[in-house]
């Protein structure tokens, strides 16, 4: 849920939510009964209704106050739900973007010192033919790019890939510009070097002859359109509500997930702070998410770029209802309710408020009970008050429902696309892993070392471990490469001394590994090992991209392979993490495979190789799908989203590679609740039976202890108050001795009673905090004290026959239940508390026989 950092207008959005609106029409025809049935009281039994008018007062005051809190939490929290989607859309469409681009300065630095390359710019070796092969295999392989060019210092094109938009030269200044630099450019705009595209953008670096000179550069240019197409697509709205825009420093647009909805250079307006406001364009009201990248490896991305959705205000609250209680039994969604306070506090304050309404009833009908004059007209207010506020009690039940619907249902879309994004963001990432290790057996030298080993001009294995550590240093997202001969003895290697001192060097790829390799059919097809324990990760579990060295003479003899050894570790946990940012704390990411084995994970509980037990049906999702549910898992209720791969371009989708990785997301919501605490008092009150005849029976207070119905002579009972009304004591405190409370009406001179947990009293086992919990007020043998009850249920009155006295032989476990009561035919049995044998048992504790100073309230902390 979104934390309030500010004050929202309500006025501004409630026109736009057409639910809530209603529910505040129905709210203020309440409202106005309340003040009936107060008026009516006043006017018709005054007398009476002495006892209960205070409490009738400050009731409807309270309702007032949370009539508004209601309506303005069921618009914050929806606008915030809205922000939240907006939000989260908005930051993954910049951060994915810069997560590329990241791989595409690695490239442009590798690829503008390739050798052969450099050689062909400066004149000395290879044909135009050999070289364009040569690039298009590279494009083959990093199919993110739509053309490769080479360059001389003039701005003449030596070569390019894209025959379609054919280039003989340029005067572009970055030509100029990256010549005098000493590390890549970046360029987004128009260009001649692309023709007919709006803009490109391209990836530039300077090349040097083998004796220093620089004699050119190397141009990439990023297939931008495509990549922007393809992340809007996989992210769309599906009622396409809203827009997803990337932006540049000027606030105009560089893509669009709907060019005719807001065109290309359109400048748009922003909202960086992510606050709660409406901003304009071209004529209609948006709400508005903006972010700027987070930056990955070091790189920043392209200066000024950021993500944005934008939401037309008047749709931005309609579509698809809230669903996510449907699904979930009563006692889950009951225990769930519990921890409102924690992740939503105004919804705290309506549950609580239901609460007191049932309170100003049970407090009415205990305080006349007994009474043998003419109470008729006090009864009837009675029980328009009971009746009004089991409407009240309905319209907060729904609305809480609503607005709980409302917080559950954004954590659980959040978590289902964050999930979907980890599996996203897992494919990217290893997709370039396929290429690099492709396209790095390619090399020359490598090719020649191994088909020629010793041979006059061949490289040496020193010669070897400086083109890997070159390489190494571009691309940190691996712990070390490998290259091994045909045997599968490793002849070069970056960090090729392990921690225990011994070299990687001399040692042997794994038989499978090796044996994969060999048949690797063409230079396009690449293995994995399965994620494993391996020597050449410290014996840690990771991935091992390998691709077949060719002989440069003979294509189909493999001489050997290269190995990339994927840094899993620190790399699939930075995923998790960058994903998580923004959620609950303790909330936990993993990435498993389809056996429940995981991957990766932020879970102390379960690192890497260790099993997680999920359903079989999300075990068994087919890719692309992703779910979201609300479950039970280590104690706690949760939001769990999970979803499957689904491959990025060719990558596991047409390479013939199968790995297949679920994102699975855990954010905690509370501490699961007994179900019997859970009970409600409204779920058994057509379970008692009161006699028809008044005055013919005896009345009893009624109220439930951990989910079982018990009873108290109405006569002894004085008053319930609010379990939040106890206040802690730490000086002197005994077992089950919770605090002190005062009691009501005696504010000029305050008098407290000690409060003791019932439960404990009666079970042994301390009461478990609800919003519902109440201390009811009872005096017997001259002393007043207070217990603490689960909730309350009602004043029933019931005939003699009804009661049964307990012999003295059945009343050892507890000695002061000692009566019951048979209601509804013998289907209920309620035990029944003596206020005497209750003061009995509380006087071993010296504090119960004595007031309550007033100076304990002083220590209550």
């Amino acid at each position: 849920m979104n934390t309030r950092t500010e004050a929202l207008n309500v006025d501004t959005f409630l026109p736009y939510m057409r639910d809530v609106v209603r529910c505040e029409e129905s709210l203020r025809e309440l409202n106005l009964t309340w003040r009936m049935i107060e008026a009516s009281a006043k006017i018709n039994c005054p007398t009476e209704a002495r006892s209960i008018l205070p409490m009738m007062t400050a009731t409807r005051e309270g309702f007032e106050r949370l009539e508004k809190e209601l309506v303005a939490s069921l618009v914050e929290e929806r606008v915030a739900n809205v922000l939240g989607e907006v939000g989260t859309k908005a930051s993954h469409v910049v951060d994915i973007v810069v997560r590329n681009l990241y791989e595409r300065t690695a490239d442009v630095g590798f690829l503008a010192t390739d050798r052969d390359l450099c050689d062909f710019v400066a004149g000395t070796r290879l044909t135009r033919a050999d070289v364009t092969a040569r690039l298009r295999a590279y494009r083959d392989k990093y199919t993110v790019y739509d053309d490769i060019l080479l360059l001389d210092t003039r701005g003449n094109v030596l070569t390019q890939i894209d025959e379609e938009s054919p280039v003989e030269g340029s005067h572009d200044l970055l030509i100029e510009q990256t010549l005098k630099s000493d590390t890549y450019l970046e360029t987004f705009r128009a260009t001649d070097l692309r023709p007919g595209k709006r803009c490109a953008l391209i990836y530039s670096r300077r090349m040097h002859a083998a004796d220093g000179r620089v004699v050119g550069l190397l141009c990439l240019s990023f297939n931008f359109e495509d990549e922007m197409a393809g992340i809007f697509r996989s992210r769309r709205d599906a009622e396409e509500r809203a827009v997803m825009l990337l932006l540049d420093g000027e606030q105009r647009v560089i893509a669009s997930a709907d060019e005719l909805w807001v065109p290309l250079g359109t400048r748009v307006p922003v909202n960086h702070d992510a606050a709660a406001k409406l901003v304009v364009f071209s004529g209609r009201e948006y709400l508005v998410q903006t972010y700027r990248p987070a930056g990955y490896q070091g790189y920043p991305g392209p200066a000024g770029w950021q993500g944005q959705v934008m939401i037309p205000v008047d749709v931005a609250f309609t579509g698809q209802r809230n669903r996510a209680l449907d699904g979930l039994d009563s006692a889950t969604a009951s225990g769930l309710l519990t921890h409102a306070r924690s992740f939503c506090p105004p919804l705290y304050e309506i549950v609580t408020a239901a609460q007191s309404i049932r309170r100003v009833v049970w407090n009415g009908q205990v305080m006349t009970a007994s009474q043998r004059r003419d109470l008729h007209k006090l009864k009837s207010i009675l029980e328009q008050i009971s009746e009004t506020g089991s409407r009240t009690n309905a319209l907060f039940s729904q609305s809480i429902r609503d607005l709980y619907d409302t917080v559950l249902t954004s954590s659980m879309r959040r978590s289902e696309f964050v999930a979907r994004l980890l599996v996203d963001l897992l494919d990217r990432n290893l997709y370039e892993r396929s290429d690099d290790c492709r396209w790095w057996a390619l090399t020359p030298e490598l090719r020649q070392a191994l088909a020629h080993p010793g041979a006059p001009g061949s490289p040496n294995a020193e010669r070897l471990t400086d083109i890997l550590g070159a390489i190494n240093a571009l691309y940190t997202v691996y712990t070390r490469l490998v290259v091994y001969d045909a045997e599968g003895t490793i002849v070069a290697a970056t960090q090729a001394t392990r921690p225990d001192g011994t070299s990687v060097v001399g040692s042997v790829i794994e038989e499978d590994t090796l044996n994969a390799v060999r048949a690797l059919g063409s230079p396009q097809q690449y293995h994995v090992t399965p994620f494993r324990p391996s020597p050449l990760y410290d014996d840690r579990p990771t991935y091992i991209y390998h691709a077949a060295v060719r002989d440069p003479q003979q294509a189909d003899r493999v001489v050997g392979g290269i190995g990339i050894v994927f840094d899993a570790a620190p790399e699939l946990e930075a995923m998790l993490r960058s994903a998580l940012v923004g959620h609950g704390p303790g909330t936990v990411a993993l990435f498993i495979n389809r056996n429940g084995t995981v991957i990766s994970s932020i879970d102390p509980a379960r690192p890497a190789g260790s099993q997680l037990t999920l359903p079989p049906d999300l075990l068994a999702m087919v890719n692309g799908a992703s779910v979201s549910r609300i479950i039970e898992h280590a104690g706690q209720y949760g939001v769990l989203g999970c979803s499957v791969n689904s491959g990025y371009r060719e990558f596991k989708v047409q390479d013939g590679y199968r790995e297949d990785v679920i994102a699975v997301l855990f954010e905690p919501l509370g501490e699961v609740r007994d179900a019997a605490v859970l009970r409600r008092s409204d779920d058994t009150q057509d379970l008692l039976i009161e006699s028809d005849a008044l005055g013919g029976g005896e009345e009893f207070a009624t109220f439930y202890i951990d989910g079982q119905l018990h009873a108290l002579p109405a006569g002894c009972v004085l008053e319930a108050l609010p379990g939040s009304e106890i206040a802690p004591v730490s000086a002197g405190r005994s077992a089950w001795r919770l605090g002190t409370a005062a009691l009501q009406g005696s504010a000029e001179t305050p008098r407290y009673v000690w409060v003791y947990d019932l439960l404990g009293l009666v079970s042994g086992s301390p009461s478990k905090e609800t919003a519902e919990l109440q201390v009811i007020i009872v005096r017997a043998e001259g002393h007043e004290f207070g217990l603490l009850v689960s909730t309350l249920q009602g004043v029933p009155e019931f005939l003699p026959e009804q009661i049964v006295e307990l012999p003295a032989q059945m009343r050892q476990s507890p000695r002061f239940v000692t009566r019951l009561i048979n209601a509804n035919r013998g289907k209920l049995l309620i035990p029944v508390l003596d206020p005497s044998e209750l003061m009995l048992s509380l006087q071993g504790r010296p504090e119960a026989a004595e007031p309550v100073p007033p100076s304990a309230h002083a220590l209550a902390r």
